[in-house]
């Protein structure tokens, strides 16, 4: 089994978090690789998520100007393309690139969509963004984000929108006007949930959202109902195992529920969620998943059909995909 050449599919991919030693050098040519070793890689074991966290802002202290953001696009598109890819959704928080001032948030999306559209020729790699909004935002920088990604879906890649961020300490209701509008608008939602809080943001992002998809999911497993309600719905899990253990979401990698839930006919996917953070391509998540779990070929072939099904990728894209894996 090459698991190497096996077509791959991820919906779950940080933009801000894959930027590899050689684009952050490019953009700062300061950074030495001792510092961005130390500085950019969370270890395998982080404390928390808060602890795992502390190292994304190194990137977003980077990603301030179109110059930079493009650099990180290029940079991504590269590294899918050697790891196999042949679709993927990139999400990045427009409204966390503006900090410095350089950019307005709708400059920040033009620039990042047109560099998916160039990376997209350049590279065959197929490419969605999801556009984040935070937990801990206000309604309004919410509705904001939402705006954009209604106003870009018209012109370019960007299909859906996320939320990530503290699930124990910021409820979604306060966001609930801005999925209303994604979703009236006839785009893509998915939600960060089941991580730090638990089964009980994953039904919170069922019930406020009307999500399909959730981003990690993991600790769905807990509660056997929604287990349940997950596979008789049909709710797709975008799954990152390493990255869980990495956050301290789970124990371990062999006590972590993907192969369970699969089991249980829960319809997963698996990505690398933060390819520079976490140190991983996702190729190296198969083949820990092969040795952990005994998955093979077709269980591969079948999460990335799930994967598929769950895009929110256009229909020509979703057919000539589906050729493909």
């Amino acid at each position: 089994m090459d698991l190497a050449a096996a077509p791959k599919i991820e919906l779950h991919s940080h933009l801000d978090c894959c930027l590899s030693f050689e684009a952050a050098h490019r953009i700062e040519p300061s950074i030495t690789r001792e510092h961005y070793d130390r500085n950019f890689v969370a270890p395998p074991r982080c404390p928390s998520l808060a602890d795992y966290l502390a190292y994304t802002m190194n990137y977003r202290r980077l990603l301030q100007s179109e110059r930079a953001l493009r650099i990180a696009v290029a940079d991504v598109f590269a590294q899918m393309a050697a790891d196999g890819i042949v679709y993927a959704e990139l999400r990045f928080a427009p409204l966390i690139h503006t900090e410095c001032g350089a950019m307005s948030a709708d400059e920040v999306v033009a620039c990042v969509s047109e560099e998916t559209v160039r990376q997209i020729a350049a590279t065959g790699v197929e490419a969605t963004l999801i556009l984040c909004t935070l937990r801990d935002y206000s309604a309004e920088q919410s509705i904001e984000t939402a705006r954009l990604v209604e106003r870009h879906a018209k012109s370019g890649p960007v299909a859906g929108m996320d939320i990530a961020g503290d699930e124990i300490a910021y409820p979604l209701k306060v966001h609930a006007p801005a999925f209303d509008f994604v979703r009236e608008a006839g785009l893509g939602i998915t939600v960060h949930a089941g991580e730090a809080g638990g089964p009980e943001s994953v039904h919170e992002a069922l019930d406020v959202t009307g999500t399909t998809r959730i981003g990690h999911g993991v600790r769905s497993v807990e509660d056997p109902e929604l287990v349940a309600r997950l596979a008789e719905s049909g709710v797709h899990l975008e799954m990152c195992p390493t990255c869980n253990v990495q956050t301290s979401a789970v124990e371990s990698y062999e006590g972590h529920p993907v192969d369970r839930l699969r089991r249980a006919g829960v319809r997963v996917g698996i990505s690398t969620d933060t390819r520079a953070v976490t140190d991983l391509r996702l190729r190296q998540e198969y083949e820990r998943l092969a040795a952990t779990f005994g998955w093979t070929s077709g269980d591969f072939a079948q999460v990335n059909r799930n994967a598929l099904d769950a895009a929110f990728a256009t229909p020509e894209v979703n057919a000539r995909i589906a050729t493909i894996i």
